[in-house]
């Protein structure tokens, strides 16, 4: 096995005295671990920082067999590192990534959207600038390992203008006039969800993260996998503090 590409890194867990098996997002081999020798020295610490963009070169003897990374440094989001709530948005992604998706996979959407996830909280002055970006992400991710929402149309009735609220049992839209009577047991559906404009509104972004935030706890990050929901709650509570 050989594989050239310019990927994300997205975890990196200590291995042996001195090395790290790093699992990077890659745009046509989807998430691949490789092992990284010396991955905790001076040198290689900050290249291999979740965010980061790097030029991985995977090689191994067989398929089954862990393969041998070597990483150069390409882009570098350390700094982001150093501002609380952009260092969260950071850690929530790539940990997501890595936990949700199967290794080996291609997930071209996937990988181009967390780039521009992380593009924009490398580029927006504040939050609302990469919050709905980062809302979308979830939303797409679910959709990619087979657990979408549908939010073309009302369960109920079958409309398709006015849908304000998702069933959280479904995962469908319900529209207004539908809903209002269950308004309470119902997810609130924030416009910027369906129509792909950035939230203006911080009560939207709140929603949107609380309604993607209901399905992947439900269907995807069970088990040892929900381990990684401790970083999405740290986002969550900072976000809620810029909400003041």
């Amino acid at each position: 096995m050989h594989i050239e590409a310019q990927a994300i890194v997205c975890a990196v867990l200590a291995h042996g005295e001195h090395g790290v098996v790093a699992r990077l997002m890659t745009p046509d081999d989807g998430l691949q671990p490789g092992y990284v020798r010396g991955g905790r020295s001076r040198r290689l610490r900050p290249v291999l920082l979740p965010g980061n963009v790097v030029q991985a070169d995977y090689r191994a003897r067989t398929d089954e067999q862990l393969a041998s990374l070597t990483v150069e440094l390409v882009r570098s989001r350390a700094p982001l590192h150093a501002e609380p709530l952009a260092a969260a948005a950071i850690d929530w992604t790539t940990a997501l990534t890595a936990a949700a998706l199967p290794e080996g996979q291609p997930y071209p959407m996937l990988f181009g959207a967390l780039d521009g996830v992380l593009a924009a909280v490398e580029a927006a002055p504040a939050a609302r600038g990469w919050a709905s970006a980062l809302a979308r992400y979830e939303l797409l991710l679910l959709a990619e390992l087979g657990f979408g929402l549908d939010l073309s149309a009302c369960a109920a009735t079958g409309a398709r203008d006015d849908l304000v609220y998702v069933s959280p049992r479904s995962g469908r839209a319900v529209s207004r006039d539908a809903g209002e009577e269950h308004r309470a047991r119902l997810l609130a559906l924030p416009p910027f969800l369906i129509d792909g404009t950035a939230a203006s509104d911080w009560g939207d972004i709140i929603d949107g993260l609380r309604l993607t935030g209901h399905f992947l706890m439900r269907d995807l990050l069970t088990d040892r996998r929900a381990a990684v929901l401790a970083a999405r709650e740290r986002l969550v509570t900072r976000l809620k503090r810029v909400l003041g």
